[in-house]
Order: C-alpha cells, then structure tokens, then sequence
C-alpha cells in the first residue's frame, strides 16, 4: 500500500530503501520486496524509488514458516 504524504513530514531518517531494509532484517531485497507485495509493509514511493518505513522494517516480526498446525 502507499502511502500519500506531505513534504514536511518526510524525513530523510525515517525511510530506508529496500536494499537498506534487507540489510536491517538480515534477507535479501527479494525478500523484502515479497513482503511489500503482500502488504506487510507501508511504503513511500518517490521518483521511481520505494522506501519503507525505518521503525515498521525494525520492529517486524515474520510468521512462523511453514503450514499452520489443526
């Protein structure tokens, strides 16, 4: 989902790329881009370039793998 904003309330240290968010988890930016495609996550998209949320990459906690037990 995106997310429509005005210009003073985006700061620069709020938002990191999708290469910078897959640095933080520790997965590849394939995996964070599967996650944004699923609506996992909040993002910004500026010239071509999308950007997550700094505080929602940090604080994300993935589901357990696998099929979930009866």
């Amino acid at each position: 989902m995106s997310t429509h904003l005005s210009e003073d309330s985006v700061s620069s240290e709020d938002w990191v790329s999708q290469a910078e968010a897959a640095r933080l988890r520790g997965v590849s930016r394939q995996a964070i881009a599967r996650l944004i495609k699923k609506g996992r996550f909040r993002v910004l998209r500026i010239a071509g370039k999308t950007l997550l949320r700094r505080t929602d990459v940090e604080a994300f906690e993935p589901e357990p793998a696998g099929r979930p037990r009866k």
